[in-house]
């Protein structure tokens, strides 16, 4: 009997050619797309590209039928709202920066969809990441980094459970983007050129503090750009549209680049410094999960990548905390602007070792 994958199949050409594989290689697929939107003309808005809006329906549809798979809509309005549109909300009302991304993959492409796809008698779930999954030696699965490291998604997949991993395909990983455009189009799927989609799902103007004003229907309360010692600069819009690191709309004129270095949401202040200022040689996180093995050690050496476009950085683990809940880490040489909010992911011998939240 054929084993039974469900691909969530967003419309893009990844996914297509995710479902396209695995039914060449002889499973029996099911296409998924999942339906987050919280209104309909959030989806109207969206509809030039992203990877769940009413656009995203259309194409996954059409593919589907090309391949001569079923293709269902499942709705997940209820868990995208909860735990990735009320967390980024939260986050950036704390002055951290939020990855939604993580959020969703972990709570709602893999919590949600695997779990539902289980109860209806599927073996995986699979989708068009950019990854690898191995099942080492210790009995425990952890991915590995795609075939292409320019689009290699693991940083955004650390937070996965065995669980999960043990019932995830990833059939694109041995692929490069180039060769998924040509595999696409060989096979004549309406995606093949279909271009990839850069911004956060639901923000498609990439205006995050409109975003969180619209959603609580509140106003962000202006604050003060200060310096480290507490000097005040001017005047910011609302701690929501800052990040760590950032130079471009501070709206303020120094002669000189300038950076936000802290955010301080206890006294509404965006501390602003030059470039030294945002190099650090350690970090502390928390909220860790753990792949290749249970629990890491105190000295150990590792490769840290500190957001989704980091090449990675030398580090050794520092102190191992509550039970291997948070661990401290130091960088051989600084790293520029670390971001609470943001993960740190954690690489050994080619695999992902765990990862956790920057605090």
């Amino acid at each position: 009997m054929k084993e039974k994958v469900v691909v969530g199949m967003s419309g893009g050409v990844d996914s297509s050619v995710a479902a396209c594989l695995l039914k060449e290689q002889g499973y029996d697929v099911t296409g998924v797309t999942m339906q987050i939107w919280q209104e309909q003309d959030v989806q109207t808005a969206e509809q030039e590209g992203g990877c769940c809006g009413l656009s995203a329906v259309e194409d996954a549809r059409r593919v589907a039928a090309q391949l001569h798979i079923p293709h269902y809509v499942m709705n997940f309005r209820q868990p995208f709202k909860e735990r990735v549109i009320d967390y980024f909300i939260a986050e950036y009302r704390l002055g951290r920066t939020p990855n939604p991304c993580i959020a969703c993959n972990r709570y709602v492409k893999w919590e949600s969809l695997l779990q539902r796809s289980l109860g209806i008698g599927a073996d995986y779930i699979a989708t068009g990441h950019y990854a690898k999954i191995a099942k080492l030696s210790n009995g425990r699965y952890a991915l590995r980094p795609s075939a292409s490291a320019k689009k290699d998604q693991t940083y955004a997949l650390y937070n996965l459970t065995q669980e999960q991993l043990a019932h995830t395909l990833f059939p694109i990983g041995a692929y490069t983007k180039e060769q998924i455009r040509a595999i696409a189009a060989q096979m004549g799927l309406s995606t093949a050129h279909k271009p990839d989609s850069q911004e956060i799902c639901f923000v498609p103007d990439n205006d995050y503090a409109a975003f969180i004003s619209r959603s609580t229907g509140e106003r962000e309360p202006t604050g003060n750009f200060v310096a480290a010692d507490g000097t005040i600069l001017g005047q910011h819009k609302g701690i929501s549209h800052y990040t760590i690191g950032q130079r471009k709309g501070l709206g303020l004129s120094f002669g000189k680049p300038v950076f936000v270095t802290s955010i301080r949401p206890d006294t509404n202040e965006v501390v602003l410094g030059e470039h030294e200022d945002l190099m650090v040689t350690e970090l502390e996180a928390g909220h860790m999960n753990y792949m290749a093995r249970p629990q890491l050690d105190q000295g150990e050496r590792l490769t840290a990548k500190i957001r989704y476009s980091h090449q990675g950085a030398s580090c050794v683990v520092t102190d191992i905390l509550d039970h291997g809940n948070r661990i401290r880490l130091r960088f051989d040489e600084p790293v520029r602007a670390v971001t609470p909010g943001q993960a740190v992911v954690l690489y050994e011998d080619g695999y992902v070792a765990g990862g956790g939240t920057i605090i």
